[in-house]
Order: structure tokens, then C-alpha cells, then sequence
């Protein structure tokens, strides 16, 4: 799909054709940038940062993109908003990719480490998908395992399925097997007993939005996860850039607002026919009304640390490491 208005990227944010926290940011930077080739006024760019913003609620990145964006042109005279405004977006992409590859680099001495203590390849599990589809390149869950496999470690991936979108099961198994990562892709519930029987050695999922004091909302069924990883003794990394730390929220579970998306998402499925035509079915007993809540927050408590692109932390080390002040630095 080729977006060449505003409209179409607030399809493409709300609708989900692009997901994922830093690659909604983006998206979000080019639709602001698109809508000031329009109407580049302080009412024009007002009016674009609230309908992008109104697009998803729990990805930070958004909220993030469109203030930078919004920082470097509302100084700038009319006629140069809009080039001002797609420079920034660019950069902003181009800086992803090199975050995602920092991450990568960092997390896959996690890996490493495992694979030195390790009869067998490192058994990582993930949820939803938090790779390349969901950033501009390499992704932040799947970034480590990507640079680990790149650097020769056997590596294998639990593929959460990660209804009710099964971003798992198309998304992230569709990059591995691009990537020629072995995977296997299980039902969400799974995890737990492949913790209880020793055959996970690491979690690592992404993060929509993370709190100064640790807490990470992600996909709904990490929190799930999380539980039955502390539970058994495994180690649960988050990983995310620090554009998806929000400084100013302390506490994850009472202030990250929690989208609900359409039941509809959940009443039905779609998938492919044996004949390779997509098709939609069914899946709930007619009549039967579902909640579709899209993300869950894992407490600081319950997470062993965090991949950032500036290196790894435990969730208390992060605002005194990489606060506002140093991010902005950084």
C-alpha cells in the first residue's frame, strides 16, 4: 500500500497494517510530514498531531515521534515545515535501524552466554512479533537472536502464536524462516509447561511503552509469560529502544492506557485456505460478545532487564542510567 495522504496513514497506524512501537513512530513522523505539504500552518500541524495521536493509545513512539517532529518545525517559517519535517522523519528512521542493531549486538551476548552452559541450541521464547516487520530493519525482540545466529550460535525459537491477530504465528515465524532461524510456533499457553521442563533457557519480548520505574506494557499475554518465567528461574529481558521509555509514568499498571480493540478480532480468524485464498471464520459461538483488550503490563518486579540500545539494565537502573536528561544527550 502506498500512503500519499494524511488519511492513509491514520488508516495504516489504527488499522494495523504497520505495527509494532518504533515503526508506528515512524509511520506517525512521514504522516505529519505528508500533512504539512497540505497545510503547514499551526492550525494544519495541530490538527495532524491530534488525529495521528488518536490512532493507537499504548505505543509511546507515537506520542514521542510526533513531539520531535512538532519541536523542529513549529519555529520554522511556513515554507519550510514540511522539508523540515520529512528530514526529521528520515532521520528518525535511519536512527531506528542503528538502535535495533545496538540492541541486536547487546542481547546476543545473552544468548552467548547461555549457549556456553547449553547441551543443546538456546531455546528463546517470544510473543506477538518484534522484529523487522515491526521497525524499519532488524527489529527489538528478535534483533538478539538475529545477531547471535549471524554470529554462528544455535539458536532455536518458540514462536508464541499470540492471538487474537496471531502476529506470532504469520509475522514472526514468516521473518525466521526468512532468516533461516530454526522455529517452532506453539499455542499461547504453551510457555509455561516448556518452562516447567527445562526447554526455554531465555524470554525476550518487545515493549509498546515502558515506564521510568520498569514497568513494560506489551502484547496482551506477555504479563502471562513473565509470571511463569519467574516462577521457574527464567530469565525474562524486555528489549526496546529508549524512545519507548516514558519518563514521565511511574507505575505501568494504573497510568498506561490499555487499548480495546474490535471483538471482532477475537470472534473471528483469518487465515488461508487450502488453496492458498484468504479467508475469515468464525471462531466464537454466535451471539457470544468478547473483549479484545491489546496489551498487558508486566511489573519492573518480574523482569530481568532490559535491552536497550545503549546496553543492558535491570529495570531500577533504568532512569538513573538513561533519564530524560541523559537520553536526550545520548
Amino acid at each position: 500500500m502506498r500512503l500519499s495522504a494524511l488519511d492513509d496513514y491514520l488508516h495504516a497506524i489504527k488499522d494495523m497494517l504497520v505495527r509494532g512501537a518504533p515503526l508506528i513512530g515512524v509511520t506517525a513522523a512521514f504522516g505529519l510530514a505528508r500533512a504539512l505539504m497540505d497545510d503547514a500552518s499551526d492550525a494544519g500541524l495541530d490538527t495532524a498531531v491530534a488525529a495521528l495521536a488518536a490512532t493507537r493509545p499504548t505505543a509511546v513512539n507515537l506520542f514521542w515521534a510526533l513531539e520531535r517532529v512538532s519541536q523542529v518545525v513549529r519555529p520554522l517559517a511556513l515554507s519550510a515545515r514540511a522539508d523540515a519535517a520529512h528530514a526529521e522523519a528520515v532521520a528518525i528512521a535511519e536512527e531506528d535501524v542503528a538502535a535495533c542493531r545496538a540492541i541486536g549486538e547487546h542481547g546476543a551476548a545473552l544468548i552467548e552466554a547461555a549457549a556456553r552452559d547449553a547441551k543443546w541450541p538456546v531455546n528463546v521464547l517470544t510473543h506477538c512479533n518484534a522484529g523487522w516487520l515491526a521497525t524499519v530493519d532488524w527489529g527489538t525482540a528478535l534483533a538478539p537472536i538475529y545477531v547471535a545466529a549471524e554470529r554462528g550460535v544455535a539458536v532455536h525459537v518458540w514462536v508464541d502464536e499470540t492471538r487474537p491477530r496471531n502476529q506470532g504465528a504469520a509475522l514472526t515465524a514468516f521473518e525466521l524462516g526468512q532468516q533461516g532461524i530454526a522455529h517452532t510456533v506453539i499455542v499461547d499457553n504453551v510457555g509455561g509447561h516448556l518452562m516447567q521442563h527445562g526447554l526455554v533457557q531465555l524470554v525476550i519480548t518487545g515493549a509498546d511503552r515502558v515506564t521510568a520505574n520498569g514497568d513494560a506494557a506489551n502484547k496482551i499475554g506477555t504479563y502471562l509469560k513473565a509470571l511463569a518465567a519467574k516462577d521457574n528461574g527464567v530469565p525474562f529481558h524486555v528489549a526496546a529502544p529508549l524512545s519507548t521509555i516514558d519518563w514521565r509514568l511511574s507505575d505501568g499498571v494504573r497510568e498506561i492506557a490499555i487499548e480495546e480493540r474490535d471483538a471482532r478480532e477475537v470472534t473471528w480468524m483469518a487465515g488461508r485456505t487450502a488453496d492458498g485464498a484468504r479467508a475469515e471464520v468464525q471462531v466464537v459461538a454466535p451471539g457470544s460478545p468478547a473483549a479484545n483488550f491489546a496489551f498487558d503490563v508486566t511489573p519492573a518486579r518480574l523482569i530481568t532487564g532490559f535491552i536497550t540500545e545503549f546496553g543492558l539494565a535491570a529495570p531500577d537502573e533504568l532512569a538513573g542510567r538513561w533519564g530524560p536528561r541523559v537520553a536526550a544527550r545520548a
